[in-house]
């Protein structure tokens, strides 16, 4: 058995049986594996990574959304990458992860479903769609313990229900169906703060890209992979409806009114604050200096003694 630095991952173990194969990978291989500790754990270099997305139902079926950058390590790769994909006329397929990996499978997914549509003479149901991706990412596995990992999510609306449904995978390709929403990628963890505060069951479509833009806005506050949005170069995150209608792209116009709602929300609960704090600070001088100048005490009698 070869000397590895730091010693064999199952030193700290009784028989140095160390039961994680993910630890075995780490040790053994030169190949960063996902899941990894450190800056450059389950990245490869000059591998474009998609960062945040997410999906949400509101009262008219579902709603994708995500950031636009893309990064290569610590570098910046691309400002206006897209990460929400039509699957078919009534889905949608939402890309973190490995950028190239990631719309390679969206493409030959999408070339399945028209397949099938061909060919049976009708859809695919969107439980079969979501199996149908679980399989694909199943079969992508090799590639992800070499760092290529893809987790997308999926999104569709649901024919013969008439409601939005979601889908969120691992990387194994195990499927998992959400109730109202998630996110996945870099900044998930902040994006999905921000949708348990401000999701609602009954979200209208106006309202839902709000929360959606307001959910990706706060991620990339705190997610360096993550883009915000930029009025001066015109960068707004990609949000698309899935409804009866079929898959649909909301106007960037649309996209900047609502960041431009948000900015302007946070703006004013600014100044009332410091307005509130501003007439505390007021009424504790006066009280200061009241209580300096002895005003409110009742004048001596007699005199000086």
């Amino acid at each position: 058995m070869r000397d590895l630095p730091g010693g064999f991952p199952g030193d700290a173990y009784p028989l140095r049986a160390n039961p994680s194969f993910a630890d075995l990978v780490r040790a053994t291989s030169d190949v960063p594996s996902p899941g990894g500790r450190g800056p450059e754990a389950g990245t490869m270099p000059g591998v474009t990574h998609g960062t945040t997305v997410l999906a949400m139902r509101f009262a008219g079926g579902a709603l994708m959304a995500g950031d636009r950058r893309a990064t290569e390590g610590y570098t910046i790769a691309d400002e206006r990458i897209d990460k929400v994909f039509p699957a078919d006329e009534h889905s949608a397929v939402a890309i973190a992860g490995a950028a190239g990996q990631a719309t390679e499978i969206v493409r030959l997914f999408q070339t399945e479903l028209e397949h099938y549509e061909k060919v049976e003479g009708e859809r695919l149901s969107l439980e079969g769609k979501a199996n149908r991706l679980a399989m694909m990412i199943r079969q992508n596995f090799p590639m992800a313990l070499q760092g290529l990992v893809v987790v997308p999510l999926f999104a569709g609306f649901d024919e013969r229900r008439k409601q939005g449904r979601l889908f969120r995978y691992d990387v194994t390709g195990g499927r998992w169906e959400e109730t109202d929403f998630h996110a996945t990628g870099s900044g998930s963890l902040h994006a999905r703060g921000t949708l348990k505060k401000r999701w609602r069951p009954s979200l209208s479509r106006q309202d839902a890209v709000r929360v959606a833009v307001e959910a990706l806005y706060d991620a990339s506050q705190e997610d360096v992979a993550t883009g915000g949005p930029n009025p001066i170069r015109g960068i707004y995150p990609t949000v698309k409806t899935i409804t009866d209608e079929g898959v649909l792209q909301v106007p960037d116009d649309e996209v900047r009114a609502a960041f431009e709602a948000i900015v302007e929300a946070n703006a004013d609960a600014q100044r009332t604050e410091s307005e509130r704090a501003g007439a505390q600070r007021s009424d504790a001088e006066r009280a200061e200096e009241g209580s300096g100048t002895g005003e409110g005490s009742p004048p001596s009698e007699g005199g000086e003694a």
